[in-house]
């Protein structure tokens, strides 16, 4: 007598449930796709060893370059030009494998070049942007300081006027890329108000110019974190970046990075589920799968709803930020929603493997560690919530 064979329960995948595929154009299922074989060969590999060592795999920046990961969504000067949406699926992929690897690429493109590519001479443009885009050139953004990170419009960093050149004085915090990168997009008041901001181009070497490591990281271990020292810095007016006017200024950097950042965090979350999903069905107690019981599946459906409601949520604002649609609060509402499901996801996820959950081999934990970071930077929770807040009721409460 035959025996039919076991056939696997049918799974639903994350990208099934969200049936978001279809809404994307060819070109951004391709940038998707080449992004994540990248990560899956090139990445995964090592990035535990590189986790847990503290270092940041430099030979990955022209594998990105060359990839047109940086300056990605960026117009002209050896920019790809790719849409919004394609951005976000890339930075998907890449914070599958690290938040850290992710956080070189938005710091690279939306920070650094971005200042350059919006606020920036022609000349600036023409100097940095096609190195920058091919890796050749890396950057990073000071507007952090030790005492002023969520009020940088009480920034301690001066600017003064000596003839024809500028002195910079102060220092800067938690600077991603601080202690590799060639150029450093500075701010720094000129004046008592934050109408006085300005942005100036930092070269590496210039004197009195100096990156320090930022020790005992506990998240973000696999990216270069430093701070930068200002001492009588002597620039010229071809440093500064002349329509980078105001707190406005850095503050449109920073909202033009949040969106990837708050697209990115879905790779971490989708990594975790999945995990928590595979380890569920493969982990045998009282006789059967994890998978089983009702207080496992029920975690795993709250996180996939919410999963879904944020892929599509990001999908749509792509689409408007493509259209000069998206408003700051949206993106303030995006960050804000999409970086807590990640850690939800990723603390859920290692409470649900038990003891497991806790070592490097199944990730979870890293990812948790990195994703406490995306909560805090380019805007805590906290502040992102009194931005939804004042939209809300047209009242301020910072």
């Amino acid at each position: 007598m035959s025996v039919a064979p076991t056939q696997a329960p049918r799974t639903t995948s994350l990208d099934d449930f969200a049936a978001w595929l279809p809404l994307m154009t060819e070109d951004e299922l391709a940038v998707r796709d080449t992004t994540r074989r990248f990560v899956r060969q090139a990445c995964m590999p090592r990035i535990r060893e590189d986790f847990e060592h503290g270092r940041f795999h430099t030979g990955w920046i022209g594998d990105l370059g060359k990839l047109g990961l940086l300056g990605a969504n960026l117009q002209g000067y050896g920019c790809p030009g790719i849409s919004s949406v394609a951005y976000g699926l890339a930075c998907l992929e890449v914070e599958a494998c690290d938040s850290g690897l992710r956080s070189f690429v938005s710091v690279q493109t939306s920070l650094a070049m971005y200042a350059i590519w919006r606020f920036g001479t022609e000349e600036q443009k023409i100097k940095y942007l096609p190195k920058m885009a091919k890796g050749e050139i890396v950057g990073c953004f000071g507007l952090t300081e030790p005492n002023f990170g969520s009020d940088p419009a009480n920034m301690a960093t001066k600017a003064a006027r000596d003839g024809d050149q500028w002195v910079l004085n102060g220092s800067k915090m938690w600077i991603t890329n601080a202690q590799i990168a060639d150029v450093s997009i500075v701010w720094a008041r000129t004046g008592g108000d934050p109408g006085s901001i300005r942005g100036w181009i930092v070269e590496k070497g210039t004197p009195g110019f100096a990156a320090h490591d930022i020790p005992h990281k506990l998240s973000m271990r696999a990216s270069f974190t430093g701070s930068l020292s200002l001492q009588d810095v002597r620039l010229p007016e071809s440093a500064r970046l002349p329509l980078g006017e105001g707190l406005k200024a850095p503050l449109a950097c920073l909202d033009n990075a949040r969106f990837g950042v708050a697209f990115g965090v879905l790779g971490a979350a989708q990594f975790c589920i999945e995990r928590a999903v595979e380890y569920s069905r493969d982990r045998i107690q009282f006789g059967v799968p994890l998978a089983a019981k009702q207080l496992v599946q029920a975690p795993l459906a709250e996180l996939a709803s919410r999963w879904v409601q944020a892929a599509l949520l990001s999908l749509h604002y792509g689409r408007l930020k493509d259209a000069g649609k998206l408003q700051p609060t949206q993106v303030s509402l995006m960050k804000r929603n999409n970086c807590r499901l990640a850690l939800d996801a990723a603390r859920t996820a290692r409470e649900l493997m038990g003891a497991n959950g806790i070592t490097g081999e199944y990730d979870v934990l890293r990812h948790a560690n990195n994703l406490e970071s995306t909560l805090t930077y380019e805007g805590t929770e906290q502040i992102h919530t009194l931005v939804i807040g004042r939209a809300l009721t047209g009242v301020a409460a910072f």
